[in-house]
């Protein structure tokens, strides 16, 4: 990445998104060029000057003190992800966040919890949404994952170049649009990432939507939310999804899919463990019953 042009246009596209009047500045009358704060009402904002911020925003301050980068957060109404990827973009990058780019390998205490969780989807993601390890019923749900080349083991890739992840991820453009603001984050923690920046460079090629979602500079940190997916064979599946990173490794992820006992969901995972588990005899097919929304 060029780093003056990420942080240019992830502070233009943060001020963009906030009018003076959300921010309490009083109009001056002058006719606005551009939409939200100008870069004078930032600096404002931030109580820094604007010849400073100006330097800022082109990449041309080196090392801001933590305070001018909280002034500024808190000026821009950042967010805790927000926050962590402009720190990430103007803070000098320590030698681990330059040169992490060696192959993962799964975290041993980590790969024993995820066999824990034999009767919920689990997978653990690494670096630039890899996905390290899955469960047979991660595989089920979504796709299996072990049987691809281990380079394309990758979720960012399952969502946004499996014509299968369109048809089964209910609200995908959510879904993927989110998945997109996750490599956002990956790409300012690791700058130099060659295998994140050839991931991207096939995204874009392939993908119609992910120039304009890349492009938004949006960012996320994964934690929790809901899931939906269209099963071909057992009709639909709502889970609450947890995520989970191990103390000491922030470059793994446990990611579980978790159902409501005796929901229909739960009742179609336990017709798929028995499909999916070796050596099992295949159950009759029982549609359950459908969740309400």
């Amino acid at each position: 990445m060029d780093r003056s042009s990420e942080i240019s246009d992830f502070l233009r596209t943060r001020r963009a998104r906030i009018t003076p009047n959300e921010a309490g500045l009083p109009s001056d009358g002058r006719a606005r060029r551009v939409p939200g704060l100008r870069r004078e009402e930032a600096a404002r904002l931030a109580g820094v000057s604007t010849e400073y911020y100006t330097r800022l925003e082109q990449g041309r301050a080196s090392n801001p003190s933590p305070e001018v980068l909280a002034a500024l957060a808190d000026a821009l109404r950042l967010d805790a992800a927000e926050r962590e990827h402009l720190c990430d973009l103007l803070a000098r990058p320590s030698a681990a966040r330059r040169t992490a780019t060696s192959p993962q390998r799964v975290r041993p205490g980590l790969h024993l919890t995820l066999q824990a969780f034999d009767h919920r989807p689990a997978f653990i993601l690494g670096r630039r949404t890899d996905v390290l390890a899955s469960n047979h019923l991660a595989r089920a749900v979504l796709t299996d994952f072990d049987a691809l080349p281990a380079t394309q083991r990758n979720l960012a890739r399952y969502y946004l170049l499996d014509p299968q992840a369109r048809e089964r991820t209910g609200d995908w453009d959510r879904i993927a649009a989110e998945t997109v603001a996750i490599l956002r984050l990956e790409a300012g923690r690791y700058p130099h990432d060659r295998r994140l920046t050839d991931l991207v460079g096939e995204l874009t090629v392939r993908s119609p939507e992910f120039s304009t979602w890349w492009n938004d500079h949006r960012v996320l940190r994964r934690t929790h939310g809901a899931k939906h997916y269209h099963h071909p064979l057992v009709g639909d599946l709502h889970f609450s999804y947890e995520c989970l990173q191990p103390p000491g490794d922030a470059d793994q992820t446990l990611c579980l899919y978790n159902a409501e006992p005796d929901s229909p969901t739960a009742q179609s995972l336990q017709i798929l463990a028995g499909w999916n588990t070796p050596s099992a005899p295949a159950p009759p097919l029982q549609k359950p019953r459908q969740e309400r929304p």
